[in-house]
């Protein structure tokens, strides 16, 4: 029997021998027979065909969140600029692209993956960042990219200076710092003041006046982010309420911008409870058109997290189930330098087995083998039983997880593979010693 959510179409599916309560958890489908699929494809099997740690995506419901954001908006003109630091996986930025979408790049690093992955997409990438090198600027200027999101006049000022060396005019926003309190960690809060992030909004006016007679320069927009994995909308309609001051400002003075761009930061539920993406949207939606009423030009929204998060998870193999005292560790070979958020921001993610066992739920904490206390992805965390060789899945973790990844303890990067309806494909294959070794160079004695 499956039981059915908010959302009509389930691309994670845990499949039990009884039949429990419905589940709570966005495109997770309880069925029977025992085993925890991705769409039409059995975990199981691909940790079988493609070995483990293992990053599973499924296509499917990255495409529907980004269509979320695209029928939200559809009244207006827009343009969704997905943030590519969230997963810059070649083929999800491909999928991304084929489906209308543009990108948000912090670093040249990602403007050559857009370019490697749908180089016809590049008119529609902002760039964001407060530490744009020369080098990096010349690449999006010589590439033809939509907008420069600029965090400093000291910034804009390199940037005019390479804008008339390679003689291209360059387009750019002024990322203004709204200084919005929104309710989330410290390490992903960007709106305030003391952050590192943008320009005070009072400050803009001024910059922008003093850009308009430089011929190789060109206000485009203005942009604002004030943060991640922000579950309300009201932080977004007030930083916008903020923007929209400054752009019936700039018009009286003259300076029609063509573009505003809302950044991201739109937040998912780690924690499994109810979650009915379209909803949150629709209210996002509601509260940045409200706040931008009567602008007419271009919305750009960046979208990373809420786009990927919940299509991707980790599996894992149970390596030993380790008892200290009253503690029970289930160590895998996953680690923290495969999925670093629990033990950067003691981020909360579930832990599902991938075949239930029959029993009575324990309380665990779920390790990796890397040689810091701090790798753990659960503590003190009930779960059903749990043996060696068994596979568990740490969900939603298709966001910030192979993006933020690492070589500690000289380990290999897992595979990724992406699942669409019933077939997968192997989209990043497993690191291999000699892929870490290569760049390395023994000196010889001089």
């Amino acid at each position: 029997m499956l039981y059915p959510q908010k959302s009509a179409i389930s691309h994670w599916k845990l499949i039990l021998t009884t039949n429990p309560a419905p589940s709570t958890r966005p495109f997770h489908h309880l069925q029977r027979h025992g085993a925890l699929y991705c769409g039409k494809v059995s975990l199981e099997t691909l940790a079988r065909r493609y070995g483990t740690p293992l990053y599973v995506y499924s296509a499917d419901q990255i495409a529907e969140r980004l269509q979320l954001f695209q029928q939200a908006f559809a009244g207006r003109d827009h343009l969704v600029c997905y943030a590519v630091k969230a997963n810059s996986a070649l083929a999800i930025l491909k999928l991304m692209a084929d489906r209308g979408a543009g990108f948000d790049i912090v670093s040249g690093g990602e403007l050559e993956r857009v370019l490697a992955a749908a180089p016809e997409a590049v008119d529609r990438v902002v760039f964001s960042g407060v530490g744009k090198t020369a080098a990096e600027m010349d690449r999006a200027l010589e590439a033809g990219i939509l907008e420069f999101n600029v965090e400093s006049e000291a910034e804009l000022e390199l940037l005019a200076a390479r804008a008339r060396r390679l003689k291209r005019k360059a387009r750019f926003a002024l990322r203004v710092n709204p200084d919005v309190f929104a309710e989330t960690h410290p390490y992903i809060s960007t709106g305030l003041r003391e952050h590192k992030f943008g320009i005070d909004i009072r400050q803009a006016l001024r910059i922008y006046q003093s850009a308009a007679g430089n011929r190789w320069l060109q206000a485009h927009g203005v942009s604002v982010h004030i943060g991640s994995q922000i579950r309300s909308a009201d932080p977004f309609g007030a930083a916008m309420e903020r923007v929209s001051k400054l752009v019936r400002q700039l018009s009286s003075a003259g300076m029609a911008l063509k573009a505003v761009d809302a950044g991201g930061g739109l937040g998912i539920d780690y924690h499994g409870g109810s979650f009915d993406p379209a909803a949150k949207v629709r209210e996002y939606a509601a509260a940045v058109q409200g706040a931008l009423e009567g602008f007419e030009g271009t919305l750009l929204l960046e979208p990373g997290r809420f786009v990927v998060a919940q299509a991707g998870a980790l599996v894992a193999r149970v390596l030993q189930v380790k008892r200290n005292g009253k503690k029970t560790f289930v160590v895998t070979d996953a680690a923290m330098n495969d999925l670093i958020r629990p033990a950067l921001y003691q981020a909360h993610h579930e832990i599902v087995p991938v075949k239930l066992r029959t029993g009575r739920p324990r309380v665990v904490d779920v390790v990796g083998p890397v040689c810091e206390s701090g790798d753990f992805f659960a503590r003190d965390r009930k779960l059903p039983p749990i043996e060696p060789g068994d596979l568990v899945a740490l969900l939603d973790a298709g966001a910030y997880g192979m993006a933020q990844s690492s070589n500690y303890n000289t380990r290999m990067r897992p595979a990724e593979v992406l699942v669409e309806g019933a077939k997968s494909r192997l989209i990043r294959r497993r690191e291999t010693m000699a892929d870490l070794l290569a760049p390395e160079l023994l000196a010889k004695p001089g």
